[in-house]
């Protein structure tokens, strides 16, 4: 059994890094994607973890509304599916955590000067 995700997409915040006890970086990356379709724009969120050497490089290089391609593997709840939540209007979704093989940085600096990221708002962040 083999499973391999894809996604491009922007961060709605700036990285966020930390050390476990062990001493090992580990960064958290919170990516929109986005898909137009005929009736309305879908955004997925996805809760992506970076590990050691490059979740360092993520935390240096990267921020809020850089553009990112991430490889790696989802990573179920306890039941096997996404993790939901209540948002702050009161409705339901859904988010997906993603463990990172590869993290690839498609912004470049220019563009990353000032830009906000193009799909979803700080309120549609479950985290």
């Amino acid at each position: 059994m083999y499973q391999k995700l894809i996604i491009i997409g922007n961060l709605g915040r700036d990285p966020e890094m930390r050390y476990t006890p062990e001493g090992k970086a580990v960064t958290s990356l919170n990516v929109a994607t986005s898909r137009k379709g005929r009736e309305k724009d879908e955004t997925t969120w996805f809760r992506v973890t970076v590990w050691e050497k490059q979740a360092e490089a993520c935390n240096q290089f990267l921020k809020k509304g850089s553009r990112v391609l991430v490889e790696g593997r989802l990573t179920p709840d306890t039941n096997g599916g996404p993790r939901v939540y209540q948002k702050k209007d009161g409705t339901w979704a859904g988010s997906f955590d993603m463990y990172a093989e590869t993290v690839r940085f498609l912004s470049a600096r220019s563009e990353e000067a000032g830009s906000e990221p193009s799909t979803g708002t700080d309120d549609d962040i479950p985290f």
